[in-house]
């Protein structure tokens, strides 16, 4: 393997590298880990930022949700492993609590690993929660809801595209 196949390099302004020294001097890491650490954040460090954006952004829960969704499907079982290992820093409602605890223990099983201790931690919501309105849907999901959530008494579908 040629060390053109080892190594990136990438050109920058003289302006722009002391902006990443100084920015990396900031946050204690020399310019290489810096760099390597925002282009491809560790697991533990992308759970955890995912998750503070579940806390703070009420109005896009949705679609955080559908990406950390995305990032356990996509996650292998070592890096699953390391980015659900403790439970996340940032403090969650009750629903949305139960509802990632559910999301972590489902890419668990099909990963084939026990769900983490943390997730075990959370007391399921006190009264039944449907992802539809629609009362004509609830017998459909009560019966087609991931295990996961059924036992957290969250009723969804995930028939499509596997979308929890």
């Amino acid at each position: 393997m040629s060390g053109k196949d080892q190594f990136l390099q990438i050109r920058v302004t003289p302006v722009q590298k002391a902006g990443i020294r100084a920015q990396a001097n900031r946050a204690g890491l020399d310019m290489s880990s810096y760099v390597l650490g925002r282009v491809l954040p560790a697991p533990r460090a992308a759970f955890e930022g995912l998750v503070a954006e579940l806390a703070a952004r009420r109005d896009q829960r949705r679609f955080v949700l559908a990406g950390i969704n995305d990032f356990l499907a996509e996650a292998g079982p070592r890096e699953f492993v390391a980015a659900t290992a403790e439970p996340p820093a940032a403090e969650l409602e009750p629903y949305l609590a139960n509802y990632l605890a559910a999301m972590v223990e489902t890419a668990a099983h099909r990963h084939g690993l026990p769900a983490p201790v943390w997730t075990m931690a959370i007391a399921p919501v006190a009264a039944p929660v449907f992802g539809s309105l629609l009362a004509g849907l609830r017998l459909h999901l009560l019966t087609h809801s991931p295990p996961a959530f059924r036992r957290r008494n969250i009723f969804i579908d995930s028939t499509i595209g596997n979308r929890v």
